[in-house]
C-alpha cells in the first residue's frame, strides 16, 4: 500500500510520523548507551571486587595459596576478572555496532527526511501559486465582461436617443467594442490560466506527491528495518560472549571440583611439622629420707626427663628437647630448692611488706609481657637469616625454598652471559655491528654476580646440611646460648643457662628471645612458695584507688594483660610504676596490665595523697 496514492492530502500528518519516528531512534540509540554505561560499570566493579579479595604480597594469604581451597577461590577469582572483561566486550560492542551506528544513520536520515518534505513544500508552494493566478485570470475575466455589458447597455441607450449627437452614439460604439475585445482576451487568459493549472494539480497529486510521498516511505521503512537490525545485534552481542562466560563459569566449576580435603590436610601437616619429638615419660622422683630429689628441666612445659644428655654422632650431646610454646597452669609440686629458689625462699621469709612483693610480682609479669611480645613478633616477622629461629622441618623447608631462589638467580646470570658472550663473538667477527669490549663490563658484572650467588648458594648449603644431619658441625652455636640472666648471681645463672641446654631443639635452631621466655617461666615454677604466695589467696585483693577510660583498643594477646575497648570503664588498682603500664580490673575474676597511654586515669584523692 503506497502513501502516495492513500495519503495524497496527509502532508502535515506525515510530516509528524517521521519526526516521531527519528524521535523514536534517539530514544532506542540512548536506551542501548545507558545499558553500556551498566555493562563497563558492573565490569568494573566486578574487577574491584577480584582484586580486592586477591592475596596480598608477602601476607598470610599469600601463603595459604598451597592450599586446594585457597588457589581454587584464587582461581575463581581469576575466571570472575575474565568474567568481568566479557562485560566489557559486550559494552564495547553495543557502542561500536550500535550506538555509533545509529549515530551516522541518524544524521543521514534527518537530512533526507529534510530533503523531501523540502521537495514537498516546494510542490505545495507552485501548485498555490498556479490556484492564485488561476483566480486573479477569472476575477478579471468577471471584471471585464461586466463591463463590456455596462459599455454595451450604454451604447444601446445612447443609439436610441435622438437628441444625442452622431458622434456621441459613434463613440459609445467604439468604447462598447473595446470592452467587449478586453472581456473576449480576459476569457482565452483564464482559459489557459484554467488549463495550465488543471495540468500542474494532476501532476502534483499524482507525481509530485506521490513521488515524494513514495520516498518518505520507503526511508521510514528503511528506519524501521535498521532498528530492527540494531535489535537483533543488541541480542547477538550478549550471544557472542556466552561461549567465552561459560569458560568462565566451567573454569569456577573445576576449580571448585579440585579442592581436595585431604590433601589439605597433609598440607597442614607438611606446614607445620617442627620435627621435635613428642616428650617422653617423666620419671619417678622419690621424696624418702635421704633422697634428693633430682629435678626435671621445669615442670611448666613438656620436655625430654631423661636428664642425661646422649652422645650425638659428631660428638654432639642431645639435650633436653621443649616441647614449644606448650603452657601448662598446673603449679609445681613443692620440692628442695634450687640456689634460685633459696633466694626467692629467703627473700619470701622475711615477709617484707605487701607492696614489695607486689612490686616483685608485677616486674615479673611485666617482664613476661615483654618477652611474650618478643617471641610473637620473632615468630611472625623475619627471622634470622638461616631461618634458625624456625623448628628444624620449617627451617629446612624455608633453606630449600632459599636455595631454589638462589638457584634461579643464577640460571638468570647464566643466560644472560651466554647471550652476551654470544653478542660479543658476532662484534668480534663483524666489528661494524659493535665493539667487542663495550660487552666486556657487564660481563665482569655478572660474573661477581654469579660469584656472590654461589658464595651465599654455600652458605645456605650448609645450614640445610646441618638441618638434615649431613654434617656434625652446627651454625653459630653461640646463637644458641641465653644471656638473659648474664647479669645476675651465679645461682640464677646457673638455672638459666640449665633451662637454655635443656630447651635445645635437636638442630640447634630454637633463638635466644625464645630460651629467655622459658627461663622466667622455669625460674618462676621453680619457686613453689613465691607461687603459693601469689595464687594461694594470701595476698589480700587489691584495692581500688581510682577508675580509668580506655582511649584507644587495646588487644592484650600477651599474657599477663587483658584486653579493653575503646570508651570501657575500669577501676585502677596499681598505678604506673615508671615502665608504661598500669594495672586494672574490670570485674573480680578479670584484671590485668593495659599501657598507661591507652588510658586516662582518675584516681582518688586519699590515692593521690598517698
Amino acid at each position: 500500500m503506497s502513501w502516495g496514492s492513500e495519503l495524497w492530502d496527509q502532508f502535515d500528518n506525515l510530516e509528524k510520523h517521521t519526526q516521531s519516528g527519528i524521535e523514536f531512534v534517539e530514544r532506542y540509540s540512548k536506551f542501548v548507551k545507558e545499558r553500556s554505561e551498566i555493562e563497563i560499570n558492573y565490569a568494573k566493579q566486578i574487577r574491584n571486587l577480584s582484586k580486592k579479595y586477591q592475596p596480598k604480597k608477602n601476607s598470610r594469604e599469600e601463603e595459604e595459596n598451597k592450599y586446594t581451597s585457597c588457589r581454587a577461590f584464587l582461581s575463581t577469582l581469576n575466571e570472575l576478572n575474565d568474567y568481568a572483561g566479557q562485560h566489557e566486550v559486550i559494552a564495547e560492542n553495543l557502542t561500536s555496532q550500535i550506538i555509533a551506528e545509529l549515530s551516522r544513520y541518524l544524521t543521514e536520515l534527518k537530512a533526507e527526511r529534510k530533503l523531501h518534505f523540502n521537495d514537498g513544500r516546494k510542490a505545495q508552494q507552485q501548485i498555490e501559486i498556479s490556484w492564485k493566478q488561476l483566480e486573479s485570470s477569472k476575477r478579471r475575466f468577471e471584471r471585464d465582461c461586466k463591463e463590456a455589458d455596462r459599455a454595451q447597455q450604454y451604447f444601446e441607450r445612447m443609439d436610441s436617443d435622438i437628441n444625442v449627437t452622431k458622434a456621441d452614439v459613434e463613440k459609445a460604439r467604439q468604447q462598447a467594442q473595446m470592452r467587449h475585445q478586453m472581456a473576449a482576451d480576459s476569457k482565452t487568459e483564464y482559459s489557459n490560466y484554467l488549463t495550465k493549472f488543471n495540468q500542474e494539480q494532476n501532476e502534483h497529486y499524482y507525481t509530485l506527491i506521490p513521488n515524494i510521498f513514495q520516498k518518505l516511505q520507503e526511508m521510514e521503512e528503511r528506519r524501521i528495518e535498521r532498528v530492527g537490525v540494531s535489535m537483533k545485534t543488541y541480542a547477538e552481542v550478549d550471544r557472542e560472549v556466552l561461549p567465552i562466560v561459560g569458560k568462565c563459569l566451567d573454569g569456577m566449576t573445576k576449580a571448585a571440583e579440585s579442592i581436595e580435603p585431604k590433601t589439605d590436610s597433609k598440607q597442614v601437616v607438611e606446614s607445620y611439622k617442627s620435627g621435635f619429638e613428642p616428650p617422653g615419660d617423666v620419671e619417678f622422683e622419690d621424696y624418702g629420707p635421704g633422697q634428693t630429689m633430682k629435678r626435671t628441666v621445669s615442670e611448666t612445659s613438656l620436655s625430654n626427663s631423661r636428664g642425661e644428655a646422649k652422645e650425638r654422632p659428631g660428638g654432639c650431646k642431645s639435650k633436653g628437647k621443649l616441647w614449644p610454646f606448650i603452657k601448662n597452669k598446673n603449679k609445681s609440686p613443692k620440692q628442695n630448692k634450687e640456689p634460685l629458689s633459696n633466694r626467692f625462699n629467703e627473700f619470701m621469709a622475711s615477709k617484707p611488706k605487701m607492696t614489695c612483693l607486689r612490686s616483685l610480682r608485677r616486674g615479673l609479669s611485666l617482664k613476661l609481657i615483654t618477652l611474650n611480645s618478643h617471641v610473637r613478633n620473632l615468630i611472625e616477622g623475619s627471622g634470622p637469616e638461616d631461618f634458625s629461629h624456625l623448628p628444624p622441618e620449617q627451617r629446612r623447608k624455608k633453606l630449600q625454598a632459599k636455595i631454589d631462589d638462589i638457584n634461579k638467580d643464577i640460571q638468570k646470570e647464566m643466560d644472560q652471559k651466554d647471550a652476551l658472550t654470544k653478542m660479543k663473538g658476532v662484534y668480534e667477527k663483524n666489528p661494524q655491528m659493535g665493539d667487542p669490549a663495550s660487552v666486556d663490563p657487564r660481563l665482569a658484572e655478572i660474573a661477581m654476580n654469579i660469584e656472590k650467588l654461589q658464595s651465599e648458594m654455600q652458605k645456605f648449603e650448609g645450614w640445610l646440611a646441618e638441618v638434615e644431619g649431613r654434617l656434625p658441625w652446627k651454625s653459630d652455636p653461640s646463637r644458641r646460648q641465653s644471656g638473659l640472666y648474664e647479669t645476675q648471681n651465679s645461682n640464677s645463672t646457673t638455672v638459666a643457662n640449665n633451662c637454655a641446654q635443656d630447651r635445645e631443639s635437636p638442630d640447634g635452631s630454637y633463638t635466644e628471645e625464645q630460651s629467655s621466655e622459658t627461663q622466667v617461666k622455669v625460674a618462676i615454677a621453680n619457686t613453689p612458695e613465691f607461687d603459693d604466695e601469689f595464687d594461694d589467696g594470701d595476698e589480700e585483693t587489691l584495692p581500688t584507688i581510682g577508675t580509668c577510660k580506655a582511649i584507644y583498643p587495646f588487644e592484650g594477646h600477651n599474657e599477663g594483660t587483658i584486653s579493653v575497648t575503646e570508651g570501657e570503664l575500669l577501676y585502677v588498682i596499681e598505678q604506673d610504676k615508671g615502665d608504661g603500664w598500669t594495672r586494672v580490673r574490670r570485674n573480680e575474676e578479670e584484671e590485668g596490665y593495659v599501657p598507661t597511654s591507652y588510658v586516662e586515669v582518675f584516681l582518688e584523692t586519699n590515692a593521690k595523697d598517698s
